[in-house]
Formats: structure tokens, C-alpha cells, sequence
């Protein structure tokens, strides 16, 4: 382990550039490779779902018809917030109680 710690060490101390560098030869420019993917598909791709998530997304939808299964929504002792009943990112549209969805 030492002699590992001590090699690590070394390559971090040493001054001299005698080693293989990163970005030598056929892998040089990298890092505009990955800039340039960044610039033009991450970030219209981020747009495009923002687009279709605010824009085109139906924000009024009815929530799905409320089955009381007895395997869902059992709780063994209430949560330590609130009234002990609603979760912690509870959504009143969207999160069913164990009885139902708030009116």
C-alpha cells in the first residue's frame, strides 16, 4: 500500500514532463469534441424537453381513477412531518392519501 501511495506521490511531484501526455498525438482535442457536443446536442436537446414538458404538456389532466389496493399506501407509523399522513414531496393533484385523492 505504501509503495503505492509513494508512486502516486512521485507522479504528482516530479516536475519534468518525460511521461505520455493526456492529450499527445491522435487523442488531442478532446476536450473541443466534447465542448462542441455540449454546445449543440445537449443543450437543444434540454430545450426540446422543456418545449414539450411546459408548452405541448397538459397541465390539467384529471388524476388516473383511485383503487384502494391493500398493498399500497400502508403506513406502518405516520411520517415525522406535517400531519404524519402526507409524504414529503406530497402533491395534492397527483399523490393519493390512503383514502383517496384531496379534494
Amino acid at each position: 500500500m505504501a509503495s503505492k501511495l509513494s508512486v502516486v506521490f512521485r507522479r504528482f511531484a516530479s516536475s519534468s514532463p518525460a511521461g505520455p501526455s493526456a492529450v499527445a498525438g491522435e487523442h488531442s482535442g478532446g476536450a473541443q469534441k466534447w465542448k462542441m457536443l455540449t454546445v449543440l446536442v445537449a443543450l437543444p436537446s434540454v430545450g426540446v424537453a422543456y418545449v414539450n414538458a411546459f408548452v405541448f404538456g397538459d397541465h390539467h389532466e384529471e388524476p388516473p381513477e383511485f383503487h384502494k389496493y391493500e398493498h399500497l399506501r400502508t403506513r406502518t407509523k405516520p411520517f415525522p412531518w406535517g400531519d404524519g399522513n402526507h409524504t414529503l414531496f406530497h402533491n395534492k393533484h397527483a399523490t393519493p392519501l390512503p383514502d383517496g385523492y384531496e379534494e
